[in-house]
């Protein structure tokens, strides 16, 4: 959620990022009004209260009982006050759903641009040549025994797979190295959230109220599926003010549901883009000053892991129509994928400011002193399945229709090689 205050002390400033995202600047307006109109409310209910209790003051002071006319106007006071009250909860639900509705201003760094096209490539990196076998992953897998697209529709429809055998083996190992990198190497606390939420937790990243539509949910007992462990981790410390120092760095490994509209009239053969995907996910809460260099750290993390995968990557930042509603700013890591000859988001890591901690209503105390203050947030994925399976496989095939796994999961899977 944006700051109120820089709402109405910066209102240009804040159209001028609306714009930049391409999004509609008119809430703006009725925001401020609303925003007026409880000041004065409250104003009104003060005033209000000030002078019954000055009456009742100056009875208890004269020790005497009131009169007729000062119960009356203790009782047109006491209704007015109600009415006010009740008039200034209904305005502030009001502003408060307008102010839900609103997206994170993109930092003054993102490029302008309102789709993809835009963009920048912050690492460009020639993709190694074509070779005689390249062959997408749902037909290595296929070849291999290991991708079972077809049961997978069976069971669940479109949009879904099955690894078995080797491959759900090999899934599994590139979780765990995944985990125990980040738990052992760069000091992230594995957790094992839960992936059923409520919602105000997926208001709290920024989820609900705009994306009801692309989340899965439990309507009898009033949960939601998480689409990603970003909802889980940001909700550990909602409503409450953080115990102890920042930084703190929690890392998980949890399913992803997504009904994916956004996939619409796009490729999504194999494992690419699927309904239920899993996902290790990284997630840090820092003071504000320290926001910045921990999303370098991230994204560099996330670049050593795909180098020990022996992956072709490269680095986009992504332009303000591009980053997700509550991003400040987003990088997104591509690998190649020799067999479908294209770019595929591994990782995408983002800074969101300040803006979920104030949804959270989630607080630290500096360490200078002072108030509470509302930490930034930071998440990415340290690498996203299904797409780290299919660089595996499509970067390991061999002529003989093998796949060659990276030496950092030998010892881990328990072989070094998947054949026929």
């Amino acid at each position: 959620m944006l700051d109120l205050r820089r709402i109405v002390n910066d209102t240009d400033g804040v159209r001028a990022g609306l714009v930049k995202r391409g999004e509609d600047v008119a809430p703006i307006e009725e925001i401020i009004a609303l925003d007026v109109r409880r000041r004065s409310l409250i104003q009104q209910t003060d005033s209000a209260r000030h002078f019954r209790n000055e009456v009742s003051r100056t009875i208890g002071a004269e020790k005497r009982r009131p009169t007729d006319d000062e119960i009356q106007q203790m009782r047109s006071t006491g209704d007015r006050i109600s009415a006010l009250e009740e008039e200034a909860r209904s305005v502030a639900s009001e502003l408060r759903t307008l102010m839900l509705g609103l997206p994170n201003l993109p930092l003054g760094d993102v490029p302008e641009g309102l789709d993809e096209s835009f963009n920048e490539v912050v690492s460009e990196v020639e993709p190694p040549p074509a070779r005689e076998w390249d062959t997408p992953h749902w037909d290595i897998g296929d070849n291999l025994g290991i991708i079972d697209m077809e049961s997978a529709a069976n069971i669940s429809g479109s949009r879904f797979y099955m690894l078995r055998g080797q491959g759900a083996r090999l899934h599994r190992a590139i979780v765990g190295w995944l985990l125990d990198t980040l738990v052992d190497e760069f000091g992230y606390e594995e957790t094992n959230p839960p992936f059923l939420v409520r919602e105000e937790t997926l208001i709290g990243t920024g989820n609900l109220p705009k994306f009801a539509d692309d989340l899965y949910r439990d309507e009898d007992a009033g949960l939601w599926m998480i689409p990603t462990s970003e909802v889980s981790l940001n909700g550990i410390h909602q409503d409450s003010i953080i115990d102890g120092e920042l930084p703190l760095r929690y890392c998980a490994h949890t399913p992803c549901f997504r009904k994916e509209h956004a996939a619409a009239g796009r490729d999504v053969r194999g494992m690419k883009r699927v309904k239920q995907f899993e996902k290790v996910e990284m997630f840090r809460f820092v003071e504000p000053d320290d926001s910045e260099e921990a999303l370098e750290e991230m994204i560099e993390i996330s670049l050593e892991l795909c180098r020990r995968l022996g992956f072709t990557t490269r680095l986009l930042k992504l332009c303000a129509g591009d980053i997700a509603f509550q991003s400040a700013k987003t990088y997104d890591i591509e690998v190649w994928s020799p067999g479908a000859q294209e770019w595929l988001e591994i990782s995408s890591l983002s800074t969101c400011t300040d803006f979920q901690a104030r949804r959270n209503n989630t607080r630290y105390r500096p360490k200078g002193g002072g108030g509470t203050r509302f930490p930034h947030t930071l998440n990415g994925s340290a690498l996203g399945m299904p797409r780290t399976f299919i660089a595996v496989l499509e970067n390991g095939l061999q002529a003989d229709g093998s796949v060659v796994l990276p030496e950092v999961l030998w010892d881990r899977v328990g072989f070094e090689r998947i054949a026929f």
